[in-house]
């Protein structure tokens, strides 16, 4: 069977894999596009933990700003060359990902991002009131790391549940498209200004 040169040309560009792995995926495929993408997704996930330490210098500034104009987001993602940086895969994945500041609210980008001192005041505050409930110490413990933990993973983007489906935390869907872009991907850094807000 013979590819079609549209057809990796125009897979090339939703993904930014490189034209024999799109001719590749096309051919075991038989042709069928979204069958390619997802082809290329699953051969890249393993590939994408090895991309995670080059540098990506390259990207976008993106904003997004909700219905109504009364929110709005700024995203610093990166990527590793300028032809990335222009595909449909990696703008969408910005385009969520933005929707996913604005929507959720997050702190940081990842826990590290967080100040320790939020974080021990948050612990302080769930022990004076795990421990004004009579409970024993050792369940209190327990309490307040399962709050600490659900605390972090609620304000850290990196660690969230990603707003379209809830079952991928963020991380994973950076991970993802890694492996379908064939570049390490950051979340730099992202405002998020609501209207009477004050940041």
């Amino acid at each position: 069977m013979s590819v079609d040169a549209k057809l990796v040309r125009d897979l090339r560009e939703r993904t930014g894999a490189g034209m024999m792995d799109c001719k590749k995926a096309l051919l075991e495929s038989n042709g069928d596009l979204e069958l390619a993408i997802e082809a290329l997704r699953k051969s890249g996930i393993a590939k994408a933990e090895k991309k995670s330490v080059r540098d990506a210098k390259e990207g976008l500034i993106i904003s997004y700003v909700h219905h109504g104009s009364k929110l709005g987001v700024l995203l610093d993602i990166g990527c590793e060359t300028d032809f990335v940086a222009k595909t449909e895969g990696f703008q969408d994945l910005a385009n969520s990902v933005a929707m996913q500041i604005a929507a959720t609210n997050p702190m940081a980008v990842s826990k590290d991002d967080i100040p320790s001192e939020v974080v021990e005041k948050e612990r302080e505050i769930y022990t004076d009131q795990a421990k004004s409930s009579g409970k024993p110490d050792d369940v209190v413990e327990k309490i307040v790391d399962g709050k600490v933990k659900k605390f972090v993973e609620e304000n850290c983007l990196m660690d969230q549940s990603f707003i379209k489906d809830p079952d991928v935390k963020i991380s994973q869907l950076i991970q993802e498209a890694i492996a379908t872009l064939g570049e390490n991907i950051t979340i730099n850094r992202f405002v998020r200004f609501a209207l009477g807000e004050k940041n």
